[in-house]
């Protein structure tokens, strides 16, 4: 049994309480770790070291502030297979997804800003010859930043980078389902060298831990990244206090395929898109819309590959590990059955999958095809966040884009076709904050992230998410 332990100022210490919560092995059902239950007073603590180191870390030299997180970034490196295997412990996903995206993305989120800061510009402007104006952006002081159990590491360090790099303190939570490689940053921070106070990492629920940095009056903004209920709850707090709030929420997100894409790559692609990491990811393309003339050919193709997909042990070679938890596990199982309710036919999958061994306790569902529903049913509708998508045909692409907008949500959608015109007319009429022509998942760490509609609020990555942690100042100089 591994008990974890919170990183506060600068050392790893045992909750105020000394209470703690059971950590589970989503792909054997059996408790691997106790957490830290952190409760309001630790958050209080960690704001009162945060403040105190504030001023220090604030003036530190940029260029002092990135050989650290750059440090830290070669720790990640250093200790690959450690943090690989315990991602794969906590969350399920397949180890080779662990290797080939989460841990390389970590250690790259941090040598991007570490080395953003280094090449940012004032803005400065001359006034009719009457005054100088120039913009500083300066720390805002201490940060919450919230982050969720589907990319651990991945999400934790693209939040607090930009928010260390800029010259905050932070306060970081990590979800309780998935607290392992946040654990393991902690001890890499304090070999790193960073100084004490400037980064928390509280382990426990969102109810107390998460509840009481939104609430904290010291605390300047809030980065969250999780469901849409609580980002709605977040929002009704944080807003009367006037804190910044970025909301990186839920999504519905749309996979149009054209009669003109190119077959192969967009049945390979839609199926990745709508199965990776279990389906658990807020990108994933859960509706996938195909031109009518080519569905059948389509419908065809894909369900085959999907069939082909191995489910199992996430140590093994297999495509699709565990769900998160046994929680997550039901509520897709409980879309499954709502589907079939609304008139849906399963095409392959629907079903929880028992495995011999290691895994014979694990929660693993089969990747689930559906088609026979139309854009507004419920599983059209929520997010149901694992390994089941649905087919829909389209006449027109009026319709597609119709079909894709009607959701509440507005993240991502991807766009098959081979005519250039096409894509730009359906990326411009897209409610959604991201499009991909042709790829999925590709990503620039230079450019905006988010959604629209409950999607979210506000923009990650590149210079929003260095904006986003510092307040804007615009200095007036008088030339006579």
């Amino acid at each position: 049994m591994i008990f974890l332990q919170n990183y506060q100022n600068g050392g790893l210490t045992p909750p105020l309480s000394a209470q703690y919560l059971a950590c589970t092995n989503p792909a054997t059902g059996e408790v691997f770790a106790q957490i830290p239950n952190s409760q309001a007073q630790d958050v209080q603590q960690a704001v009162e070291n945060a403040e105190k180191a504030f001023p220090l870390w604030a003036s530190t030299k940029a260029e002092e502030r990135s050989k650290i997180l750059l440090k830290i970034a070669d720790l990640i490196e250093e200790n690959f297979e450690k943090f690989a295997l315990a991602e794969t412990t906590d969350n399920g996903k397949p180890l080779a997804l662990a290797k080939r995206m989460d841990i390389p993305r970590a250690a790259a989120n941090l040598r991007f800003f570490a080395t953003a800061i280094l090449h940012t510009q004032a803005e400065a402007y001359f006034t009719d010859n009457q005054a100088l104006n120039y913009v500083l952006h300066q720390p805002l002081g201490v940060v919450a930043c919230i982050s969720p159990w589907n990319l651990p590491l991945y999400l934790f360090t693209w939040k607090i980078a930009p928010a260390l790099a800029a010259g905050n303190c932070v306060i970081a939570k990590p979800s309780e389902i998935t607290p392992y490689t946040a654990y393991l940053f902690s001890e890499i921070c304090i070999a790193a060298g960073l100084p004490a106070g400037v980064l928390t990492v509280l382990h426990g629920l969102g109810s107390e831990v998460g509840e009481a940095l939104v609430k904290h009056p010291k605390i300047k903004a809030i980065s969250f990244t999780g469901g849409t209920q609580t980002g709605k709850h977040i929002a009704t707090i944080a807003a009367p206090l006037f804190k910044k709030v970025s909301l990186e929420l839920g999504g519905k997100n749309a996979t149009i395929v054209f009669a003109s894409a190119d077959f192969e790559q967009a049945v390979s692609m839609a199926v990745k898109a709508a199965f990776t990491n279990q389906g658990q990811i807020c990108l994933c393309g859960s509706r996938i819309l195909v031109e009518k003339p080519i569905y059948e050919k389509f419908k065809a193709a894909f369900v085959a590959k999907v069939k082909a997909l191995k489910v199992g042990d996430p140590l093994q070679d297999v495509d699709l590990g565990a769900v998160v938890s046994a929680q997550h596990f039901a509520k897709v199982l409980s879309y499954i059955a709502l589907a079939k309710q609304e008139g849906g036919k399963v095409l392959c999958g629907g079903e929880a999958i028992q495995l011999r061994g290691r895994c014979e306790n694990g929660y693993f569902i089969a990747p689930t095809v559906i088609e026979g529903l139309d854009q507004y049913c419920r599983t059209n509708q929520e997010e149901i966040f694992g390994a089941v998508a649905t087919l829909q045909p389209f006449e027109t692409e009026a319709q597609a884009i119709d079909m894709a907008n009607a959701t509440p949500y507005g993240l991502a959608a991807s766009v098959w076709t081979t005519q250039l015109q096409q894509a730009h007319r359906v990326a411009a009429k897209l409610d959604s904050g991201i499009i991909w022509i042709n790829c999925w998942l590709l990503r620039d760490l230079r450019t905006p992230f988010g959604g629209m509609k409950q999607s979210g609020v506000g923009r990650e990555g590149g210079m929003e998410a260095l904006h986003f942690f510092t307040e804007t100042k615009n200095v007036c100089v008088s030339m006579y």
